[in-house]
């Protein structure tokens, strides 16, 4: 029994070293992280912070050809048929010369500020709440108030956590399902009133555990970047679950469900849930799909081909809260 355990084992490793595909960087020959890679269909999945991902046709029979992106990079297409196991990605030189424009150390060095706060609206109603996908991003507008310097310094994103007993879920001492879910973040200028450049220097990411409570505050204070005139988008994305140490698990991304039509693919929905909220009465919210190469950002309202029963009950809003550092003259 011991030797059959052990040769599942050395079968299991020996299939995920063969499965591994790593993404690096054409001209420094390092890591690019959590690149995102497209099957061309809707669906993808991400690579983890070495820039690995798995694939191969006995996961995926169906895939003819990867699209994959990343931050400050040009975008890469390959055919599955002869796809390599280490994949180069170029820099993208006026992509990067732009997401550094008005990201920098001199307007904020030495100076004092004070710290403005939006607090995040918060819910612990599962119906009340969006279920997570990695196809989806959600991103939500913060205007500019004046023209003070201002720099992003925390972001606080609410989350909803589930009981282990559903009938004691409002009970804030019930035991809670265990989770550890890695989420990606982006901040975009303001284009047009939607997401436009990414601000973002390099991947911001952050993981989740039932023991955040109510929110989870993340920290980007680091990354320096400054409010821009036009105001900022930040958003959220789900790439899926990691093991106890923060690395993220290559799991199926979706479930293929055999119908009368053929199969049909359904998106995995992660933990913690995202509450939305109706308090905020515009319309800040906006969702893509990340795995559609070109698909546009659109606003999370009715009208907008979005089948939600969050928007039947008025829910329109992602309620993420932010501190603002805000500088003296």
């Amino acid at each position: 029994m011991l030797k059959k355990l052990s040769l599942v084992i050395v079968l299991f490793y020996t299939f995920q070293t063969r499965a591994q595909i790593s993404i690096l960087d054409a001209e420094a020959k390092l890591p690019v992280s959590y690149a995102s890679v497209s099957f061309g269909n809707g669906h993808g999945i991400v690579a983890d912070d070495n820039g690995v991902f798995v694939f191969t046709k006995k996961l995926y029979p169906d895939i003819d050809s990867l699209f994959i992106s990343a931050l400050g990079y040009k975008d890469l297409g390959i055919s599955t048929q002869s796809i390599e196991k280490t994949l180069f990605l170029h820099p993208q030189a006026d992509e990067l010369d732009e997401v550094f424009i008005g990201v920098t150390l001199d307007r904020t060095k030495n100076k004092k500020y004070k710290t403005e706060s939006l607090k995040p609206y918060l819910d612990d109603d599962y119906y009340k709440c969006w279920l997570p996908t990695i196809e989806s991003e959600i991103a939500v507008f913060f205007p500019n108030e004046d023209d003070k310097l201002k720099r992003v310094a925390k972001i606080k994103f609410p989350i909803a956590l589930e009981s282990k007993d559903w009938k004691k879920r409002n009970r804030s001492n019930n035991e809670k399902k265990k989770f550890s879910t890695l989420f990606k973040v982006n901040v975009y200028k303001n284009k047009n009133g939607k997401p436009g450049k990414n601000l973002n220097k390099k991947p911001i990411v952050f993981r989740a555990t039932e023991k955040d409570g109510d929110y989870h505050e993340l920290d980007i204070i680091d990354n320096n970047i400054i409010m821009p005139d036009e105001g900022v988008f930040i958003s959220i994305q789900v790439l899926g679950y990691t093991d106890k140490n923060g690395k993220l698990l290559p799991n199926k991304k979706y479930k293929e469900i055999k119908g009368r039509d053929g199969v049909v693919k359904i998106p995995t929905n992660f933990r913690p849930l995202l509450p939305f909220t109706d308090e905020v009465k515009d319309n800040r919210t906006f969702v893509r799909r990340v795995f559609i190469n070109g698909n546009d950002w659109q606003a999370f309202k009715k009208g907008n081909g979005f089948q939600s029963t969050l928007l039947k009950s008025g829910l329109n809003n992602y309620g993420i809260g932010l501190d603002l550092h805000v500088f003296k003259d």
